[in-house]
């Protein structure tokens, strides 16, 4: 089995082929290494897209996506369960020692509970120190019906019982309501259950394991990529998206061949609808169409230059026209200043 495959927001790449046991006769499925880049976005662009599997003669493979390599490994070492079984499996029939000691830390058996270890001392008190808050309603209830709750139309009493008004928060309560009690806190006298402290076991003998013996049923496959032949392809589709087709398929002994006509097929196609895409402005009217939220997004994306030109700009004529004024630049006020000094002179 080879393809993509959705489920929910699963994303797959499958590349599961069977290998037969050369000493049973049993077939088992093997399942290839899933590819380490995200697949999400192959699944929904709406895109056509090409899925290509390389089994090479030295048991490496690839998954290519639109002759790109997304996924490699070796059919020895990449796929589970593993080609080849282990030389030594455990002896089902080995059984536990009764006097195996498992135990790596054992309680101190010349630990002695101190005489005044005091067990009775709860973990938590009453705190003495709490005063009840001025305001607290003692004879208020925390909760109250609503009172603008009705009873609905269609309440039927028979049915649905006497009907109850929900209850809400009192309001009074802002303070407290109800049984003042002080606050808990960690009693500083707390001790707990003594125990005795922990020390290595000196008997200790480790974690048992039952004892290894040859595997009957080993084998070693040096070349998985000698696969079963197959006669027939099929396609298993499960579905709920309408529009999604599948074509073109080949199966050959040559990667340039299949190179060759995957530039024929999917690379003509490919160049055909990358050719009618919208422009880029079709498509963000489109997202706006879809998404209203956009627009205050292009809105301040379009606004924010021209408040930043206008900005920058203003503040200069003005400290010019300041400039100007104080120089003596214009007309009137720099006539009358040498005016007088004409005549002074």
């Amino acid at each position: 089995m080879f393809g993509p495959d959705k489920c929910g927001e699963d994303y797959k790449l499958h590349f599961i082929f069977r290998h037969k046991h050369p000493k049973t006769g049993v077939f088992e499925e093997k399942h290839a290494k899933p590819p380490e880049v995200d697949l999400k976005k192959f699944f929904t662009d709406r895109k056509t897209h090409l899925y290509t599997l390389v089994m090479n003669p030295d048991n490496t493979f690839e998954v290519l996506i639109d002759q790109i390599v997304v996924n490699k490994g070796n059919l020895l070492e990449d796929v589970v369960p593993s080609i080849n079984p282990p030389k030594e499996i455990e002896d089902a029939s080995d059984k536990k020692p009764d006097d195996w000691d498992e135990r790596a830390k054992i309680p101190d058996p010349s630990a002695i509970k101190p005489d005044d270890w005091d067990e009775s001392e709860p973990a938590q008190i009453e705190d003495l120190r709490a005063v009840k808050p001025d305001g607290w309603l003692d004879d208020e209830p925390k909760f109250i019906p609503d009172p603008n709750a009705e009873k609905p139309d269609d309440w039927n009493e028979d049915m649905d019982g006497e009907w109850e008004a929900p209850h809400i928060s009192n309001p009074a309560c802002q303070i407290g309501c109800g049984e003042w009690k002080p606050p808990m806190i960690d009693n500083p006298k707390y001790k707990g259950v003594w125990r005795p402290p922990m020390i290595d076991n000196p008997n200790y003998q480790g974690i048992w394991s039952p004892r290894k013996i040859p595997n009957p049923d080993y084998f070693e496959d040096d070349h998985p990529f000698l696969m079963t032949s197959f006669s027939a392809l099929g396609l298993e589709l499960w579905s709920m998206t309408s529009d999604i087709y599948f074509d073109n398929f080949i199966i050959c002994s040559e990667k340039e061949v299949a190179d060759r006509w995957a530039a024929d097929g999917w690379g003509v196609k490919r160049m055909i609808a990358n050719a009618n895409e919208p422009g880029v402005f079709t498509q963000l009217m489109a997202a706006a169409q879809e998404h209203p939220w956009l627009w205050f997004i292009y809105l301040v994306t379009a606004g924010l230059p021209i408040i930043l030109i206008i900005s920058f700009c203003w503040p200069r004529k003005v400290k010019m026209k300041e400039a100007d004024e104080s120089t003596g630049s214009g007309d009137g006020p720099v006539k009358s200043v040498r005016k007088r000094r004409v005549r002074k002179e």
